[in-house]
């Protein structure tokens, strides 16, 4: 063999190399692609047969709701809050403590972090909450949604700085990533407006939403949560959103002080957090919702546990 020969052949040896060089990084960038996508949501598929169905039979959120009011008592609750004020959460309030027990709730019930899209069932590994919040106490003071990204082993202490640091962050310049793109939409005439928003159901139906829309919107999430309270009337139950994600809608209102006997037959006063859910039954069956609200209840009843990070999160099913 020739020095031509020998050459040619090095160099035929060296672009074979290049080319699998380049095909392995192409596969790497793919597998790396959808090792994002599953970081953040999964399709469910080992649900039961009827669970499968029920999605292609209920299509829409509003015809799949489910009602439940309930209440917290506060005698351990308010004793935490005292402790946690003393402790440097100054500002801390139920909404902040609410967040954080639903975090662990959902650190132990997995199945409350899934949603629906184009008629499968799917699973977040984030846990993603919504909230409207206004810069000011006043008729005049706009509203706006915020969305706050959490883990579900996340303490009481990781929830209420994630949480004070989007609320803080809106009041001191208003506007944020979804008043900027709602605004900027709106300046579109109306028919232009109905088309943009049809033509995002649809994206989202297929999962094919752009990250833009998704990232700022507060409809995708896992749920929402308002405080009635801060406006001294009793919770609402709160209809779903069609559009996006969100399956479950959380409540809660003002102090609710009564005085009751107790086993010795002394009047005792207590006080007591009316709450409500609307929630999708599509995502779990009324079982699984009822208890969960039974242990919702037992961590609220003991607050102090969620100073620690919870000893298992339970993962959903494949």
């Amino acid at each position: 063999m020739g020095k031509k020969d020998i050459d040619e052949k090095v160099k035929t040896e060296e672009t074979g190399a290049e080319q699998a060089g380049e095909e392995k990084t192409g596969k790497e960038k793919v597998k790396k692609k959808r090792a994002k996508k599953e970081k953040e949501f999964r399709r469910v598929k080992t649900i039961p047969p009827m669970a499968a169905v029920v999605p292609f039979i209920m299509v829409n959120r509003t015809g799949s709701q489910n009602f439940m009011r309930d209440y917290f008592d506060l005698d351990k609750l308010e004793p935490y809050m005292k402790e946690k004020q003393a402790e440097g959460m100054t500002n801390i309030s139920f909404m902040h403590v609410m967040i954080a027990a639903y975090v662990r709730l959902v650190a132990q019930r997995p199945a409350l972090n899934r949603f629906i899209r184009g008629q499968r069932v799917w699973t977040r590994k984030h846990i993603e909450v919504s909230l409207s919040i206004k810069k000011e106490m006043t008729l005049e003071s706009p509203d706006t949604c915020v969305k706050i990204i959490l883990t579900p082993d996340m303490t009481m202490q990781e929830v209420y700085d994630a949480v004070n640091k989007e609320i803080v962050d809106y009041r001191n310049a208003p506007g944020g990533d979804f008043d900027n793109v709602a605004a900027a939409i709106t300046h579109f005439p109306a028919l232009f407006f109905k088309w943009f928003v049809h033509t995002m159901k649809t994206l989202d139906y297929f999962g094919l939403m752009p990250k833009l829309i998704a990232r700022v919107s507060p409809f995708h999430c896992s749920y929402f949560i308002t405080s009635m309270g801060s406006l001294g009337v009793p919770p609402i139950y709160h209809h779903l959103y069609d559009f996006g994600t969100c399956p479950v809608f959380f409540s809660f209102g003002t102090k609710r002080r009564v005085y009751e006997l107790d086993s010795e037959g002394k009047v005792k006063k207590k006080q007591y957090l009316d709450f409500t859910f609307v929630l999708d039954e599509r995502i779990c069956d009324g079982y699984y919702y009822a208890s969960s609200l039974r242990m919702l209840k037992m961590i609220v009843r003991n607050p102090w546990q969620l100073d620690e990070r919870p000893a298992e999160v339970i993962p959903d099913i494949p």
